[in-house]
């Protein structure tokens, strides 16, 4: 599976951003989908994940900020990003989880928030 990454860049607190991510190859292998976060200093840390039935699990510190969604027709995945905190400054990676149970990661998208 290959993933490709689009989104990110600068945006001012409270902003918005949009990050989008379509995978490739084996994509009828592919279960959860998601997007980490890894900040500078900090170790990779979950951000959201849906499943291919349109479950979603969110981390405390993004719910009712962010929004996950999937379009499993076009094996994306997208990230709704809105009252964005100088702290949501990372590198977001695109994920997805396979039935084989392997895993694959995106090449990562800076997004910075500035106070």
């Amino acid at each position: 599976v290959q993933l490709q990454a689009s989104g990110g860049g600068l945006v001012q607190a409270g902003g918005s951003q949009r990050l989008s991510c379509a995978a490739s190859g084996s994509i009828s292998s592919i279960n959860i989908m998601g997007w980490f976060r890894q900040a500078p200093g900090k170790q990779r840390e979950l951000v959201a994940t849906v499943s291919r039935g349109g479950e979603t699990n969110y981390a405390n510190s993004v719910k009712g900020r962010f929004t996950i969604s999937r379009d499993n027709a076009k094996s994306t995945v997208t990230l709704e990003m809105n009252s964005l905190k100088p702290e949501d400054t990372a590198v977001y990676y695109c994920y997805v989880h396979v039935i084989t149970q392997r895993e694959y990661w995106g090449q990562g998208t800076l997004v910075t928030v500035s106070s």
